[in-house]
């Protein structure tokens, strides 16, 4: 099972198993969970790497008093054999939640001096938690019980990209943020969201050696981890990054902390807070020694997603090195208060990104006072304005702000991304292409028609320094028009034949041949076959050339990057790398737009980062391997789960089957479709019986109905009679009932057959993937990983001639029909319709009613 897999059985579990508990509060106790298990395997680990025997671990407690300074000064903490949680499963019925109180409460008791903040009251959440897992003691021993077997096969060891256990705790708080409602907002950031701030900072931070990253509203500490990941892949060493964390509520807190030091972050590279950012800004020194610590915290980048407009105590704050120079935010709105306090943390040279509602770019007061003041400062460097429903838990429009301390530039870039997203259940959610073109968009200060802008300082002071995205990118689309004189003359309107420019310029030539003048202000089309013209026409045959000569090596290149290299390749930068050479590709191709065929190619990286993290993780022999194949079925009432067959742990099934046992698939295919015949030679009998016929034997509308009323009954009694009587009439009741008899004993012959044939062709493929030859392994990988984004990336041209197409078979429908033309055959037809009404008779009234109506038809008529 892949963490994919993993993760989602857990979750899946996870949520049926907490009842009526809130999914806010139950994440704490799971989590909790998954990171004592995490603490645990690390000193087992270590102590075994240390050359601890298993059996001297099995005797190791709280007596030893030179081991357990040896464990805490290494790890942080020490744990007791007793209070493992490998031991905890071992203990199966004996097992109590009195052992969980004790392993808490002894591991608080363990905890090294040194480390003292980083491990200190961590599990407070989950002890005080216990008592709401059930009502008594036997209750909560049952739920702990199934928690704690239900986490204890993720592996804690990560090696390499092979995250398993970080990706299932992020996995796990984003579905239980999903379901928390507004409490969503307290701890997660949406990873696509996170992905996007981290992309930007990283570029930004990329030439430097050692980096400080703050984040003083952490949540979970999923942003941080995120934007330290993205700046890893810039550095040499990713033990140079150094993490600051502040966060409010306790349980939060504590995600955190978890979230940090399982990542496997150096513990003193781990810095946290658990404090109010706002009131309580993070100390220049320690209160122990304050003059010799004295080091006030300057960072190379803040990142946070605050709690929106929130209410705050801006009661003697003017004086507060944060805001005095730009001005206090209001009491009922935090949201400039979080601002600043993130701008006077950076470094000279460093860079912020926050997470605010839309109403900050424009809202007056003295939020506008403080927004002039950030603009004259030139601090402000990019406005992005996200898609509404982008946030679990909130609806509202929300933006990006980039933010630095110094700066060259004085203008503003301004993006409105909102358009862009895909729909994911009630949520919107950003695409990898959308994240790549908003972060390339920033990097490069691009302006983009309906998207981007780089706005001078002179037109915002015009707008009174607001910043309403609209004001400056105006991304609605064009409102649908009509030509007057095409709607009652016909003919295209050469202006609307010019909005598609772009094709124009690609295709010289194209529009002389699609349109008989296509200089006039208005044209035809000189073709019924408007594909098969752009199709055949020279400008576009050589652009579709142009395309695959442009990607003609590009799937030698990918057997090169991904296959020659998929045991020592660097999965994080590995994609990359391919977008870089696919954007390459697409410079001199004109129409073909390069994020879509970027978001192609992440369409296919998620499945091949899975197979290369395994690859690289369990080596080369795992692509051979093959797994039972575990599924839920109900058993006593009780969801069970037992073993149906096998899967390829990398290679499918039915991809070893289309290649190498092409036979044995055809001859099972065969047997399938004999059945299918069957099954259509039955039905066609039934339909074939009289309502009489089928009222008599109660016969329903279906084939299971016919068989059971029919066949069971009565082909007994026919077949006698059959032997009495020479034949019976082709057509009649008793032969169609001998015929179906026939068909259901070939149709139970042919089930039979293709199960032995399945089960058989089942097996044989499980033997195939054992046994593959090294060059049948690559032949496999090619058709999973590089055939299907070859194939999917050589449609785009396609695509495009499709749109145009489609576009100007549009152009010709709208102005097809002309209003004179509607006009006409109103005359037409009501002049029809009067003739018919004069051969019409009926009493006296029928004739005067009759009379009106014609009357009012010569109206409209115009007569």
């Amino acid at each position: 099972m892949n963490k994919q897999q993993l993760a989602a059985k857990i979750w899946e579990s996870a949520n049926q198993m907490r009842s009526k508990i809130d999914a806010n509060e139950y994440k704490d106790y799971i989590l909790g969970f998954i990171f004592y298990k995490y603490l645990c395997e690390k000193q087992e680990q270590f102590a075994l790497k240390e050359g601890y025997t298993k059996e001297y671990l099995v005797n190791l407690s709280e007596e030893y008093d030179e081991s357990v300074e040896y464990f805490k000064e290494n790890l942080g903490f020490f744990i007791s054999y007793d209070n493992l949680f490998s031991t905890w499963i071992t203990l199966g019925r004996t097992f109590d939640v009195s052992n969980v109180r004790d392993s808490l409460s002894a591991f608080e008791r363990l905890i090294s001096p040194a480390h003292k903040k980083l491990f200190d009251g961590i599990f407070d959440t989950l002890q005080t938690g216990l008592s709401k897992l059930g009502e008594s003691a036997s209750s909560q021993t049952k739920a702990i019980s199934q928690l704690t077997h239900l986490i204890k096969d993720i592996p804690m060891n990560s090696k390499q990209d092979y995250d398993v256990l970080g990706f299932i705790y992020e996995y796990l708080i984003s579905m239980f943020a999903a379901t928390a409602g507004k409490k969503a907002g307290e701890f997660y950031t949406p990873h696509e969201v996170s992905v996007l701030m981290s992309e930007i900072v990283a570029y930004e931070l990329r030439d430097r050696k050692e980096i400080q990253i703050y984040d003083p509203t952490s949540g979970s500490g999923s942003l941080l981890i995120n934007i330290g990941h993205s700046v890893a892949k810039h550095m040499d060493d990713e033990n140079n990054i150094k993490y600051f964390a502040q966060e409010l509520k306790k349980n939060t807190y504590n995600l955190t902390r978890m979230n940090l030091v399982m990542r496997g972050i150096l513990p003193n590279n781990i810095h946290t807070r658990n404090a109010d950012t706002l009131e309580d800004d993070w100390p220049y020194f320690d209160e122990n020694d304050p003059v010799g610590t004295y080091d006030p915290l300057y960072i190379d980048a803040v990142v946070s997603n605050p709690p929106y407009s929130q209410s705050w105590d801006n009661e003697n704050k003017e004086s507060d090195p944060r805001y005095s120079r730009f001005g206090l935010a209001p009491k009922t709105k935090a949201d400039y208060a979080f601002l600043l306090h993130d701008l006077y943390h950076l470094k000279p040279d460093g860079i912020m990104t926050i997470v605010l509602p839309h109403g900050v770019l424009f809202r007056g007061g003295e939020e506008g006072e403080i927004r002039k003041n950030l603009i004259e400062q030139n601090h402000i460097d990019s406005i992005i304005g996200l898609p509404a429903n982008i946030f679990f838990g909130t609806g509202i429009p929300t933006v990006i702000i980039v933010l630095k301390q110094q700066r060259k530039k004085s203008d503003i870039l301004i993006i409105d991304a909102s358009k862009d997203f895909e729909k994911v259940g009630k949520n919107n959610k950003l695409k990898a292409s959308d994240i790549k073109k908003i972060a390339d968009t920033v990097v490069h200060r691009i302006t983009l028609s309906k998207y981007s802008k780089v706005v001078g300082k002179k037109e915002i002071r015009e707008n009174e320094y607001n910043l309403n995205i609209p004001r400056y990118v105006d991304s609605s689309p064009a409102d649908e028009s009509f030509d007057i004189y095409a709607t009652m003359h016909g003919g295209i309107p050469q202006h609307e034949i010019n909005l598609l420019d772009e094709h124009w310029k690609a295709f010289p030539t194209l529009k002389t041949a699609l349109f008989t003048d296509s200089s006039a202000p208005y044209t035809e089309l000189k073709t019924d076959g408007i594909k098969k013209t752009i199709l055949e026409h020279k400008d576009v045959k050589s652009f579709i050339n142009a395309f695959y000569l442009a990607f003609g090596d590009f799937n030698d290149f990918l057997k090169r990057q991904l296959l020659e290299q998929m045991e020592t390749l660097k999965i994080q930068k590995e994609q990359t790398i391919l977008g870089d050479d696919i954007f390459k590709r697409l410079e001199d191709i004109a129409l073909v737009d390069k994020y879509e065929a970027y978001q192609l190619l992440d369409n296919s990286w998620s499945d091949i980062a899975q197979d290369l993290e395994i690859i690289q993780t369990e080596g080369f022999d795992s692509i051979k391997q093959v797994d039972a194949n575990m599924v839920f079925k109900k058993k006593n009432s009780k969801e069970t789960e037992v073993q149906e067959g096998w899967k390829g742990h990398i290679v499918p099934f039915d991809l070893v089957q289309t290649s190498y046992l092409k036979k044995e698939l055809e001859g099972l295919k065969a047997k399938e479709d004999a059945l299918v015949d069957i099954s259509s030679a039955l039905e066609e009998i039934l339909d074939s019986l009289s309502e009489e016929e089928k009222e008599s034997q109660l016969i329903k509308e279906s084939k299971d109905a016919f068989v059971n009323a029919l066949i069971i009954k009565e082909a007994k009694l026919l077949k006698a009679e059959l032997k009495k009587n020479d034949n019976f009439k082709k057509d009649s009741y008793e032969q169609k009932i001998l015929n179906v008899d026939k068909l259901i004993a070939k149709e139970k012959e042919v089930k039979k057959e293709i199960r032995i044939r399945s089960e058989s062709l089942h097996m044989l493929t499980k033997e195939t993937i054992e046994n593959l030859s090294k060059s049948q392994v690559y032949e496999l990988l090619e058709l999973k990983w590089i055939t299907p984004l070859i194939s999917s990336l050589n449609n785009l041209p396609n695509e495009i001639i499709n749109t145009l197409t489609t576009k100007l078979q549009a152009m010709a429908t709208k102005y097809e029909t002309t209003l004179k033309d509607i006009e006409d055959d109103i005359k037409t037809t009501s002049k029809e319709l009067s003739a018919m009404i004069d051969e019409l008779s009926g009493n006296e009234f029928d004739m005067k009613g009759l009379e009106a109506f014609q009357e009012l038809l010569e109206v409209d008529n115009g007569s």
